[in-house]
């Protein structure tokens, strides 16, 4: 399989990346490192300093993908917090970005496409766990921006009968997690502060709670759609552990002094109802943070 991975160098694209190579396919990789990391990139992967949010970068993108089977869309800048701070630098990086890399892909005459979307689309989710078939409720332009990418993904399915299918994660987690940067989630920050011997900053009580997802669990179910014989018409999926864990839990595991700050716009719980992927991809997340964070402390030195 040939493949193209957009945002290759970041967290969870790199983990791809490494995945597909190891499985024998042949991967191209689009980044501008402006979030990812040049250690990250697998040194049998091609790779191309790209911006795909810009417009006049949508021709070099067509040249690159010729014979390409599937596009797994992961760049973007991440995050709910910064997006409401530098609401337009988002849009231009993640609308623009995924309407340029739909469209090369709709040039260059690729089939399938696989869109990393987000749980942050349902906002304070009406429905925990939440089903794929609850309202959305974008309450940051992140959030937003994801949701429009959803959109775009179905309206090329529909009108150029390109498969497309968008992977809504709750909170990934896993080794390449940046630990430092604008760019951290919660664990990463904790980790770093405490590296750095500063307590962890835990926005409000603490007890809000996230489904936290492994990065492998993540990696598995990109290529399940990627390989998998369903046709997709933009469909959603809902990829997250199927269970939750406080704030205050994870500053739990990784043990460590901690101050209270004051809250932040962000849902209060998220919680995935995985049954869709379970019974169409035969998916599930098997991998906990109570396995995980201890193997992962010792590995970063905390």
């Amino acid at each position: 399989m040939k493949c193209v991975v957009t945002g290759g160098a970041g967290f969870i694209g790199s983990n791809l990346v490494d995945r597909l190579i190891d499985d024998g396919h042949e991967v191209q990789i689009f980044d501008d490192l402006s979030t990812g990391f040049k250690e990250n990139i697998n040194s049998k992967a091609r790779s191309s300093n790209i911006d795909v949010g810009l417009e006049q970068s949508v021709p070099y993108m067509v040249n690159l993908m010729k014979d390409v089977d599937v596009v797994f869309h992961m760049a973007c800048l991440a995050r709910v917090q910064p997006s409401i701070e530098e609401p337009l630098l988002y849009h231009n990086k993640n609308v623009n970005g995924t309407v340029n890399v739909l469209e090369a892909c709709r040039k260059a005459g690729v089939k399938r496409f696989v869109f990393s979307s987000s749980s942050s689309i349902y906002g304070d989710a009406e429905q925990v766990p939440t089903t794929e078939e609850c309202k959305l409720n974008p309450i940051s332009p992140y959030a937003l921006h994801k949701y429009v990418g959803e959109e775009y993904c179905k309206l090329y399915s529909k009108l150029y009968g390109m498969e497309t299918v968008s992977l809504r994660y709750f909170n990934v987690y896993g080794e390449r997690q940046p630990t430092t940067g604008a760019y951290c989630l919660v664990m990463g920050i904790f980790a770093g502060q405490l590296l750095e011997g500063k307590p962890m900053t835990i926005n409000g009580d603490g007890e809000q709670r996230r489904d936290f997802t492994y990065v492998g669990d993540v990696v598995d179910v990109n290529i399940k759609c990627a390989t998998t014989k369903i046709k997709w018409n933009g469909d959603v999926f809902n990829i997250g552990a199927g269970n939750n864990r406080s704030v205050n839990d994870v500053a739990d595991l990784l043990g460590g002094e901690r101050v209270h700050r004051d809250p932040v716009v962000e849902p209060r719980e998220t919680l995935a109802d995985n049954g869709k992927a379970k019974f169409i991809l035969n998916w599930e997340s098997t991998t906990t943070l109570e396995e995980w964070i201890p193997k992962w402390k010792e590995q970063i030195g905390l």
